[in-house]
């Protein structure tokens, strides 16, 4: 390596242009490759993307994207006032990396951890987490709910985003897994389906009948049997008033006694998370009318003669 002053040459070459390579750090003769210098300082981009949406990736990273789930982005960096602070060996000045967290930020990201912490607890998908996020924030910048427990509005929101993805959750789901009660959740599900100017669909015993028997361990046969029953149970009014969680329960209920693997009125109601009074009320309601509501091609081991009379 040869200087004319400050300026880098080739000795072989002193007249040739030199080329930066960036990515190797050097500085390269265009006569005769020779490297004249090395350790260049790479000041273009960085050529990588951290981004998971690779059509609209920035190919230049100047740092993480703001969260659009929260509302400050100061970031900075200061020295604290009392000089250049060491650090611990001794080895250099101590610098302080400052995030102001607004109590603001500070509150969303206790209420996302929350939901994140309990949809984990049941395998709820990231889609579902992710409108619980969003649903939380509209209710926090509106100012709605004010004096309202945000552990109670998480759990709402979260109830609220199983709906709104079609994965549907009964209140005593999300209960179980929250800190609050289910009559709070249930208040603040009102107050922020009003607040927010949504709405939800409707739940049908169907949302809930393939999971309450495989939770069970039924057979696919009873499955079918239940399922047609509580289909025809509300298409033919049999159970005015009666909500679609109590009605697939009764469901369940009769076409497992029909069946060889009979389950318990408690056994069900702990899994549908209704109770065993709830259960046998609905059953009863059913039990007059099982002529029309037994699938033709369902193979019946009990004669309805022998069923119980709840």
């Amino acid at each position: 390596m040869s200087m004319r002053g400050s300026k880098l040459f080739c000795k072989d070459h002193p007249d040739a242009p030199l080329v930066e390579d960036y990515h190797a750090g050097d500085m390269i003769c265009t006569a005769c490759g020779l490297v004249v210098g090395d350790r260049v300082i790479d000041v273009g981009s960085e050529w990588r993307t951290f981004s998971n949406e690779k059509a609209n990736a920035d190919p230049s990273r100047v740092g993480a994207s703001e969260n659009p789930l929260l509302n400050g982005n100061d970031l900075s960096t200061y020295i604290s006032r009392d000089g250049l602070s060491m650090n611990d060996d001794g080895t250099g000045p101590k610098y302080h990396n400052r995030k102001a967290i607004s109590s603001s930020d500070r509150t969303l990201m206790n209420a996302y951890k929350e939901i994140s912490n309990m949809a984990d607890r049941i395998s709820l998908a990231k889609t579902i987490i992710d409108r619980a996020k969003l649903l939380f924030k509209q209710v926090h910048d509106g100012k709605t709910l004010k004096g309202r427990s945000n552990d109670a509005i998480a759990s709402a929101c979260l109830y609220i985003a199983c709906r709104q993805e079609g994965v549907p959750r009964t209140f005593k789901e999300i209960c179980a897994i929250s800190r609050v009660s289910k009559k709070e959740i249930g208040r603040c599900f009102k107050l922020i389906l009003k607040a927010l100017e949504t709405s939800v669909d409707l739940i049908t015993t169907g949302d809930f009948m393939s999971r309450f028997c495989s939770n069970l361990s039924l057979s696919p046969q009873i499955h079918r049997a239940a399922s047609y029953i509580a289909r025809k149970a509300v298409d033919l009014d049999i159970v005015p008033g009666r909500s679609p969680i109590s009605v697939a329960a009764a469901a369940i209920f009769l076409a497992s006694q029909l069946s060889d693997d009979k389950k318990q009125a408690k056994e069900i109601g702990d899994v549908a998370g209704v109770s065993e009074a709830t259960i046998k009320q609905s059953y009863k309601l059913l039990l007059p009318r099982i002529q029309d509501l037994v699938c033709p091609d369902f193979e019946i081991k009990t004669p309805i003669s022998e069923l119980p009379q709840a």
